[in-house]
C-alpha cells in the first residue's frame, strides 16, 4: 500500500506497471523513486548508496507533503515513509547499500 500510495504521489498507477500486473513498461515514468518502487519485496539487488540517495530528497518532499495535508488516512504512510529516510540515510553516511530480505 505504501508503494501505491508513493507511485499515485508520482502521477501514476502501480497496477498498471510491469511487474505489478499491468503492461506499461518503466520506461514511461519518470521519478527518482523508480529503483524503490520497481523493487520486489524480498530479495532482488540491494539499492546502492547512489540509488539511496536519488530517492531520499523525493521520498522526504512526498512525506513531507502527506503530513501538511493532515490526512490521517496517510499517517502510518508518513511514519513508514520517515523510517525509511532514516534508513536511507544511514545507507548514505555509511556508504552501503540496503538490502532486502
Amino acid at each position: 500500500a505504501f508503494r501505491r500510495r508513493l507511485a499515485q504521489a508520482e502521477g501514476f498507477t502501480l497496477s498498471e506497471m510491469w511487474g505489478f500486473g499491468g503492461e506499461r513498461p518503466w520506461s514511461e515514468v519518470s521519478t527518482a523513486l523508480e529503483p524503490l518502487l520497481d523493487h520486489p519485496d524480498d530479495g532482488g539487488d540491494d539499492l546502492s548508496p547512489a540509488d539511496c540517495a536519488a530517492i531520499l530528497p523525493r521520498l522526504e518532499t512526498i512525506t513531507d507533503q502527506w503530513a501538511q495535508d493532515g490526512d490521517d488516512m496517510l499517517h502510518q504512510h508518513i511514519e513508514d515513509g520517515r523510517k525509511l529516510a532514516t534508513v536511507l540515510r544511514l545507507c548514505i553516511e555509511k556508504h552501503v547499500p540496503l538490502g532486502f530480505t
